[in-house]
Order: C-alpha cells, then sequence, then structure tokens
C-alpha cells in the first residue's frame, strides 16, 4: 500500500513541485492551502507524513502541529521561510519531527522524507513487552496476562512512553512534554487524573502495580514499589 503525503502550503508554485516529485516517487498526495483545511485532511486522510508551511493564513503551522499533537504521532516536516535558531525551535518544540528552510533543495528534501517514513515504521511495527504486559504500537493493542486492555489516546501514549522507559524515573514535566506536546503548568492535576485510569485498567484483575508515584518528582514504571 503506498504512503499518503499531505503537504499543507499555501504557496502553489511550491505545492505544485511537491505534488508532481512526490507522485513521481510513489506516494499518494493530499494537498490543503490552509491550516484549516489542512488539519481536517489530516483526521479525515490519515496520512502517514505531513508536509507543513509554517506561515499560514489564518491558523499557522504551529498551531496546526499543537492540534495534530493532541491525537496523532503522524511525522511532520516543518517548511519555512524563517531560519532564524529561535524559529527552528519554536518550530519542533510545537511538535514537528524535522524542519527544513526555504529554499530548500528537493532531493535532500525526499531524503528526509523517507527517513522519517522509516523511523515511523519502525516504530509502528515494535511489538514491547514488559513481565506479563505487552503492547503493539502498530494496533495500539494492549494486553496483560492474556487479557487485552482497551486504551484511549493519552492513556495508549502514557503507556506506550513508560514502556519505552521501563525503570527510569520520568518526571512530570517530562511526561507532559512526551504526552501532550506542552507544559500544563504546576497546578494542573490531568496527569495525575490519567495515572488514576490507567493503573485501574492495568490492575483491573487484581494485578501488581507497574506505574509507581516518585513524590516530588513523578513517576516509575517497574515491577516493585
Amino acid at each position: 500500500m503506498k504512503e499518503r503525503i499531505l503537504i499543507i502550503e499555501d504557496d502553489k508554485a511550491i505545492v505544485r513541485v511537491l505534488e508532481r516529485s512526490l507522485v513521481y516517487e510513489g506516494y499518494e498526495v493530499d494537498l490543503a492551502y490552509n491550516g484549516e483545511q489542512g488539519l481536517e485532511l489530516a483526521h479525515s486522510k490519515n496520512p502517514s507524513l505531513i508536509v507543513l508551511d509554517l506561515m499560514l493564513p489564518g491558523m499557522d503551522g504551529l498551531e496546526v502541529t499543537e492540534k495534530i499533537r493532541e491525537d496523532s504521532a503522524v511525522p511532520i516536516l516543518m517548511l519555512t521561510a524563517r531560519g532564524g535558531l529561535d524559529d527552528r525551535v519554536e518550530g519542533l518544540d510545537s511538535g514537528a519531527d524535522d524542519y527544513m528552510v526555504k529554499p530548500f533543495e528537493l532531493d535532500e528534501l525526499l531524503a528526509r522524507i523517507r527517513s522519517l517514513l522509516r523511523r515511523s515504521q519502525s516504530e509502528r511495527s515494535t511489538v514491547l513487552k514488559f513481565g506479563d504486559l505487552t503492547l503493539d504500537t502498530t494496533t495500539r493493542r494492549a494486553e496483560r496476562a492474556g487479557r487485552e486492555i482497551n486504551l484511549t489516546t493519552k492513556e495508549y501514549e502514557l503507556l506506550e512512553l513508560f514502556m519505552r522507559n521501563p525503570r527510569q524515573i520520568l518526571s512530570r514535566g517530562m511526561i507532559f512534554d512526551r504526552v501532550w506536546g506542552y507544559d500544563f503548568g504546576g497546578e494542573s492535576n490531568v496527569l495525575d487524573v490519567y495515572i488514576r485510569y490507567l493503573r485501574q485498567k492495568l490492575e483491573d484483575k487484581g494485578e501488581s502495580r507497574l506505574i509507581h508515584t516518585i513524590r516530588g518528582t513523578g513517576y516509575v514504571f517497574r515491577e516493585n514499589p
């Protein structure tokens, strides 16, 4: 099955070049010329990768990225005419996976797309295991001792983070950054709520606790308290 790439870019000349090149490389291509339309297609078309312009009319690329990251880990390659260090940091911090400055070399952009797709495919095909708990990152299916566990999107992302970093103390700030993509601030209890939901599902049949609280710091995923 062909990989599907969504281009969100308001410069029609750039869109034409990218669309022609990507179709020639064998990709399916969808086009959006503003942030609102791009966000709609990101949800309806389920692309394998998004090429996103930073400076868009209406909703800009940073806002589009943040909204996509609320429920999707699709690779995002951000394009912009703004090449300063602060601009690159802002783009990556918003949730983009890579960043290219206009004007760009087409061959390099295609190479970066292939690299992001390879990395994404590798992550999608991984089955994570910890004790009697397994998590298939392709299907997002979790099982504990053969019992299937139904997870919401955020519960899945939280569990995947823990299972990729077993026995490591994860700070609250780090968890917020990796799962929600931004800092809720010290007063938010949303993390505690999701930890409680996840513990209930993992321990529903009396199984031992895996997510342990480190007071004043965060949480750790391990067998023993």
